[in-house]
């Protein structure tokens, strides 16, 4: 019982982090790098990818570097495992889309950073991180769905702890999700990039 509670909030935490330390950094991407903003001649919304593949990177080892410790608790690691990285590349999807509209926000709103920061606090126990989604009453279920990033650390247990791949209806939700970050972010990141120069 021990082990699979450790193996429910390791999980869990590997998702949150990676969704938690790149939004959090790329509000800084913007405004800590004017330079790059006012003189160099690139599409400035680079500078926020970038930002977003550092910590891509970094997720992806900090997995790798989990995996012998979620096998030696008992995980259950099967050819679904291979599915791992699509759920990956989806919490990036999110991550870039939501960075793009947190950074160029942060331009104009620099006490940003701490506003996400209770949001984010709020996230990790809206998020099924020391708990799992079945456990919320049924009449919340709708609701509380509503949080792409419960579906990512689901689909993501299923993968590593029981070896089943996630339901369709779950991916073809994460990627609308996908969809609207990302295309909300250009929205938003196009619309204010006219103000980064004078602002910074």
């Amino acid at each position: 019982m021990h082990s699979t509670n450790a193996l429910l909030l390791l999980v869990g935490l590997l998702f949150w982090r990676f969704f938690q330390i790149a939004t959090s950094q790329s509000l800084g991407s913007i405004v800590g790098n004017p330079s790059l903003v006012t003189k160099v001649a690139l599409p400035r919304y680079l500078i926020v990818l970038s930002n977003n593949l550092a910590n891509l990177l970094a997720a992806c080892l900090e997995v790798a570097a989990f995996i012998p410790v979620l096998f030696a608790l008992g995980a259950k690691f099967s050819v679904y495992t291979l599915f791992l990285p699509v759920i990956i590349l989806l919490e990036f999807g999110l991550i870039f889309g939501l960075s793009l509209c947190l950074a160029s926000l942060n331009v104009l709103y620099r006490d940003l950073h701490e506003v996400w920061e209770i949001v984010t606090q709020l996230g990790f126990f809206l998020s099924p991180i020391v708990y799992t989604a079945i456990s919320i009453p049924p009449r919340f279920q709708f609701a509380y769905s509503l949080n792409p990033v419960t579906r990512i650390i689901e689909s993501g247990r299923g993968i590593l702890l029981y070896g089943r791949l996630p339901m369709v209806y779950d991916i073809e939700v994460i990627v609308l999700f996908v969809l609207i970050f990302v295309s909300v972010g250009f929205l938003v990141f196009h619309s204010l990039e006219d103000k980064f120069a004078e602002e910074l």
